[in-house]
């Protein structure tokens, strides 16, 4: 199985993008949940359960991010569409969720249980692409 993974990967060019841009984008996860993480790579519990937990849990913070910066790129691109500016595939591929400027991780946070988010359109189509 490995000797027929490097014979195509040595001869197939394209094997060899698309192999490479999915390794791209996993490593990308795994600095974007690093970054997210408040201790770092560091696992306190020496119990296999609960740090299958902490992992777990970071992903899932890490994911809500991920669709915050989705939802919200979405709907600047549909506003900047709106407005006349041209959006092609090629700008589309250079994005990318795991953005963290404007994340306060160690601020100070004010919970608003009366503040209503904004309603998520799940039918957005993607800019006619």
């Amino acid at each position: 199985m490995r000797t027929e993974f490097l014979l195509n990967w040595i001869s197939d060019l394209e094997f060899r993008r698309i192999t490479i841009g999915s390794m791209n984008k996993s490593e990308d996860f795994n600095r974007f949940s690093q970054w997210v993480a408040f201790g770092g790579r560091l696992l306190a519990e020496n119990d296999r359960d609960e740090q299958r937990k902490l992992i777990k849990y970071n992903h899932l913070i890490a994911n809500c991010l991920i669709f915050y910066n989705v939802c919200s790129m979405t709907r600047a691109l549909h506003k900047m569409r709106k407005e006349g500016m041209p959006i092609n595939a090629d700008t589309l591929t250079r994005l990318s969720p795991y953005l963290t400027g404007h994340v306060n991780r160690f601020g100070e946070y004010r919970l608003d249980l009366n503040r209503q988010p904004l309603p998520i359109d799940y039918q957005l189509p993607i800019l006619g692409f």
